[in-house]
C-alpha cells in the first residue's frame, strides 16, 4: 500500500541548535490510522506541523517530509499552502483558535462546504446542519464560538475537518475536553475517515484514545521514536521501558490515597439553589455546594453540561439567574482563583513567560526564586521561561498555568480540566499537587474533569452535574461523604 504521507530521519532543532525531534521516521497509509503517541513536550505536534510545512520560525528541519508526492522541507511556500484545506487538513490542538470568533458554528462548517468541497449554498447548508446532528451539536448552529464549552468547541473543529474530505487528515488532540462516550465516539469517527480510504495520523497522549484508533501506533520520547508496530501488539505488550511505563501511569492504575479526616471551619465557598439559564435552555437548576477548608471535590458531566458554568459562577465571573454565592469573608479577591481549560486564553500571547511571572511577583509580592522551585517540581525547563505562549507545548503552558494559580496561595481554586493536555507520566506527577494544595494549604478545590478514573483518585468527593442538578457520582473508597 503506498504511504500517502512519508517522514524520513526528521530532525528539528531550534536556533541554538538544541535537538527538539531527533531522526523520526514514520508513515500513513490510507487505511490504517497512525497514531503518535508521548508525553507533553515529547515533539509530537512538531512532527505534524513539519508536514504540513508550517514549522515556526527559527526552527531548523532536515531529513524529508513527502506529502502526496510534494516534498515538504523544500517546496516553495505557495506550493506548501495549495495543499492545505485540500489535500490536507489540521484539527489543531486548541479548537478555540482554529475557529473564527465572528462566525456562528453553522456558518463555519456551511463555509468549507462552498469554498473547500464547491457545494451551492443550500447543499452546504444541508451537510453542515447532519454533520452538526451527527456530532450532537443540535441547536448550536446559531451560536458563536465562545458560547461553546470547551468540548462542544472541539465537535465543531471535528464537524469542519469532516467538511473538507481531504485525502490526508491530521488530528492534534483530538479529543481533549470530551467526556469518554465523546472521546471514544470521536475515535471512532476518525477511523471511520480511515476505512473510507483516507490516510489519517492522530497525535495524542491519551493511550485509550490510541486503543480506539488501532492500527499503528509510534510512541515519542523527547523527540525521538522508542517504539512503532501495530497498536494491538505496542499497547498490549510494550518493549521499550518508556512505553511501559507511560501505560503503567493511566489514572485507572494510580494509588489511591488515604482518606484525610471530615474537613472543618467555615465553609471557603457556598452555593445556594444557584440556577443559570444560556441561549435559553435551563442549564444550571436550584443547585447547592458547600466547599470547606482542605476539601477537593470533583464534578463529573458531559460536555456542555454546565461544569464550567457552575465554576464561573461561583468566582463571579457570570451573573447567576437566581440563588446565592457566599465566599469566605475578609479574603483577598486573587486568593479565589481559576486555572483555565483552554491555557492560552489565561496569557498575553506577546508577553514571554518570564515577563509574565515577573509581573506577577511584583503585583504580589512573591519572591521570584519560588516559581524556579515550582518549576523544577513541574517538570518545566527553565530555558521556557524565555519563549512565547505559542512556543510551547499545551502541556507545558497548562503546568505554567498551574505555576501562578498555586503561587497566588488560592483559598479556593477552581481546576477547570486542568489534565486534559497532560500525558499520563505528567498527570501523575503534576495532578497530585491539586490535592496537595488542598491538603497543606487548606484550600477548597473544585475539580471539573472527564475522566472519572481521575476524579476517584484524587477527589474526597465526587459528583455528577446530569441535566442541571447535581447529585452524588460516587466517593472515596474511605466511605461516603454527603452534599
Amino acid at each position: 500500500m503506498t504511504a500517502a504521507l512519508l517522514v524520513e530521519d526528521l530532525h528539528v532543532a531550534d536556533a541554538k541548535g538544541t535537538p527538539l525531534l531527533r531522526g523520526a521516521s514514520l508513515q500513513a497509509r490510507p487505511g490504517v490510522p497512525l497514531t503518535v503517541l508521548g508525553e507533553t513536550g515529547s515533539g509530537k505536534s512538531l512532527v505534524l506541523l513539519a508536514v504540513l510545512g508550517a514549522l515556526p520560525p527559527g526552527l531548523q528541519a532536515q531529513g524529508r517530509v513527502a506529502l502526496a508526492g510534494t516534498e515538504m522541507l523544500v517546496a516553495p511556500p505557495q506550493a506548501r499552502r495549495r495543499l492545505w484545506g485540500r489535500t490536507v487538513s489540521v484539527l489543531p490542538q486548541e479548537p478555540f483558535l482554529a475557529l473564527d470568533p465572528t462566525m456562528r458554528a453553522l456558518s463555519q462548517v456551511a463555509e468549507t462546504y462552498r469554498l473547500v468541497r464547491g457545494f451551492p449554498r443550500p447543499r452546504a447548508q444541508a451537510e453542515a446542519e447532519a454533520r452538526l446532528r451527527e456530532l450532537g451539536l443540535e441547536g448550536t448552529g446559531t451560536r458563536f464560538p465562545f458560547q461553546l464549552s470547551g468540548g462542544m468547541a472541539q465537535r465543531l473543529a471535528l464537524a469542519i475537518l469532516r467538511a473538507a474530505d481531504t485525502p490526508v487528515l491530521l488530528a492534534d488532540e483530538p479529543t481533549k475536553g470530551l467526556d469518554a462516550p465523546r472521546r471514544d465516539e470521536a475515535a471512532r469517527r476518525l477511523r471511520d475517515e480511515a476505512e473510507r480510504g483516507r490516510a489519517v495520523v492522530t497525535v495524542t497522549h491519551d493511550v485509550a484514545v490510541a486503543r480506539a484508533l488501532g492500527g499503528d501506533v509510534l510512541i515519542l520520547r523527547e523527540g525521538a521514536v522508542v517504539e512503532h508496530g501495530p497498536a494491538a501488539q505496542v499497547l498490549a505488550s510494550p518493549s521499550h521501558a518508556y512505553s511501559r511505563a507511560l501505560l503503567a501511569a493511566e489514572p485507572s492504575r494510580w494509588t489511591r490515597p488515604a482518606r484525610p479526616p471530615s474537613p472543618s471551619g467555615p465553609p471557603v465557598m457556598e452555593a445556594v439553589a444557584l440556577r443559570k439559564s444560556l441561549g435559553g435552555r435551563p442549564l444550571l437548576r436550584e443547585v447547592s455546594l458547600t466547599l470547606r477548608p482542605g476539601e477537593l471535590v470533583a464534578v463529573l458531566g458531559s460536555s456542555g453540561s454546565g461544569k464550567t458554568t457552575l465554576g464561573d459562577l461561583l468566582l463571579g465571573l457570570m451573573r447567576t439567574d437566581g440563588g446565592e454565592v457566599r465566599r469566605l469573608p475578609g479574603v483577598a479577591p486573587w486568593r479565589f482563583t481559576k486555572l483555565w481549560q483552554d491555557p492560552p486564553a489565561a496569557f498575553v500571547p506577546h508577553q514571554r513567560l518570564r515577563q509574565g511571572l515577573d509581573v506577577l511577583s511584583r503585583r504580589h509580592g512573591i519572591p521570584f526564586a519560588r516559581f524556579g522551585s515550582g518549576m523544577e517540581r513541574l517538570g518545566l525547563a527553565p530555558a521556557l521561561l524565555d519563549r512565547l505562549p505559542a512556543e510551547i507545548s499545551g502541556g507545558e503552558l497548562q503546568r505554567f498555568a498551574l505555576l501562578r494559580a498555586l503561587s497566588l496561595d488560592p483559598v479556593f481554586l477552581f481546576a477547570d480540566e486542568p489534565t486534559s493536555r497532560l500525558d499520563p507520566l505528567t498527570q501523575a506527577t503534576v495532578a497530585p499537587m491539586l490535592r496537595e494544595a488542598a491538603r497543606s494549604k487548606g484550600a477548597a478545590v473544585l475539580l471539573v474533569t472527564h475522566d472519572p478514573d481521575l476524579a476517584d483518585a484524587l477527589a474526597d468527593r465526587v459528583l455528577r452535574l446530569h441535566e442541571g442538578r447535581l447529585a452524588s457520582a460516587g466517593c472515596h473508597p474511605g466511605g461516603p461523604l454527603g452534599l
